[in-house]
């Protein structure tokens, strides 16, 4: 699963605000957990937040809050599902404010990703002066769960940065992609 997401997903430059919001989502489950652990809930998170849509989710009342804490296939974290109905309206907000999500994300790196060259995964830090700013700003703008690692692990994700190492396969292909 997680070799599969690798090689597909992670990493690749996404503009489609329902992913983008996915990945916020996911990657605020994710705090303190391991990614497999996410990937492997990641069908049920899709079923349990209406298909990662932010504007269901953003209207998601104390009734489906208590519903998502009794859903055995997420992660059962009152403060988490919280942050996912709250997030989605600072989503919404960002999107009225800015036409769409992606060209908020964006504009952080000018609409370009960072292409980073690492030799090796350890030397991949675990957050940036980019994922400093983002972090911040997202939290100006009512959002939770959005720390700079998180940040920086959305970043990653969602291909703003792209962090594959100089040997990985994917490196080359993901610095074609915009």
């Amino acid at each position: 699963m997680e070799i599969t997401y690798h090689d597909h997903e992670w990493g690749v430059p996404v503009h489609d605000d329902r992913v983008l919001f996915e990945f916020l989502l996911l990657e605020g489950a994710q705090a303190g957990l391991s990614w497999s652990t996410i990937l492997r809930k990641r069908d049920a998170y899709r079923a349990a937040f209406s298909g990662f849509d932010p504007e269901a989710v953003a209207a998601y009342g104390e009734h489906e809050a208590a519903s998502l804490l009794e859903n055995p296939g997420i992660v059962r974290n009152r403060l988490k599902i919280d942050s996912a109905i709250r997030n989605a309206r600072a989503f919404l907000r960002v999107r009225v404010e800015r036409g769409s999500f992606a060209d908020y994300l964006w504009h952080f790196v000018d609409g370009e990703p960072v292409r980073n060259r690492w030799r090796s995964a350890r030397r991949v830090p675990a957050s940036t002066p980019l994922s400093d700013r983002v972090s911040r700003d997202l939290k100006r703008r009512g959002f939770n769960f959005v720390g700079t690692t998180i940040c920086y692990a959305y970043l990653q994700a969602v291909g703003v940065v792209n962090d594959h190492t100089t040997d990985c396969f994917r490196h080359a292909q993901v610095c074609v992609l915009r």
